[in-house]
């Protein structure tokens, strides 16, 4: 896989690109086909900014993160794109509308009716204060 990587202000070191291949490298074993990767590394005056964009099957994600420390960033931005892409491979298994109710009884697996309840035995004392009071 071919990785762009794009730098601001900063001339990019073999221990940087390492770094940044090494990454993708793990991202690879999510076994989703990264499409283009690009990286662009910026100074600024609060620290170092990284980010990255990848194509991805039916759509892309994008990331960013900043840090004084230049390997802190590239760390916290790959646990954010690990995230999105973890939720992007797991989006078919989630549960969010798929058996509601609903949906469940126009299937048939369960019918429309009540359940029908044990009729509640009252005690002898509240039966007494019942008719006291009525």
């Amino acid at each position: 896989m071919r990785i762009e990587i794009t730098s601001k202000q900063i001339s990019i070191t073999d221990s940087m690109r390492s770094k940044i291949e090494e990454r993708f490298e793990k991202l690879e074993k999510l076994q989703i086909p990264l499409i283009k990767p690009h990286c662009i590394i910026t100074k600024e005056p609060k620290g170092i900014k990284i980010e990255a964009t990848i194509g991805i099957p039916n759509g892309k994600v994008f990331a960013h993160a900043e840090h004084d420390d230049l390997y802190t960033a590239i760390g916290q931005l790959f646990q954010k794109i690990e995230r999105q892409l973890n939720k992007h491979l797991h989006k078919s298994e989630a549960n969010r509308a798929k058996n509601n109710g609903k949906d469940m009884c126009r299937n048939g697996d369960i019918s429309g009716e009540a359940l029908e309840a044990e009729p509640a035995l009252e005690s002898d004392a509240e039966i007494k204060m019942n008719k006291e009071f009525a």
